[in-house]
């Protein structure tokens, strides 16, 4: 899954919802069952999200939305094999952006 999202300290929950291409509920429900999802609040309650952030909600999108976990389940993979899953999809992130610039290089052929 490709996410584009500009280069910033924080995002805010409506830009976050837009890249995943969820409702902000979804987000806030993630929030609340996965407690290495912290966005900070600013005073008046908005969630601002950390680069950090984005990279723990697109390890809990691959986990439920593609490859099928349940929540419990997500949970429990995320808990146990936490450094070795977020080994295997960060090189997965990085292949499927070099496969997504070779697919534009072909086109521009």
């Amino acid at each position: 899954m490709q996410i584009e999202l500009p280069e910033k300290r924080y995002y805010g929950i409506g830009e976050v919802a837009k890249a995943f291409n969820v409702n902000t509920s979804l987000i806030r429900f993630w929030e609340k069952e996965f407690d290495v999802l912290k966005p900070k609040k600013n005073a008046k309650g908005n969630r601002k999200f950390t680069p950090e952030d984005i990279k723990n909600l697109k390890l809990i999108y691959h986990l439920v939305k593609e490859r099928g976990f349940t929540l419990e389940g997500a949970k429990t993979h995320l808990r146990e094999n936490r450094k070795k899953t977020l080994d295997n999809f960060e090189i997965i992130d990085k292949l499927q952006k070099v496969r997504a610039e070779l697919y534009k290089i072909k086109n521009q052929l």
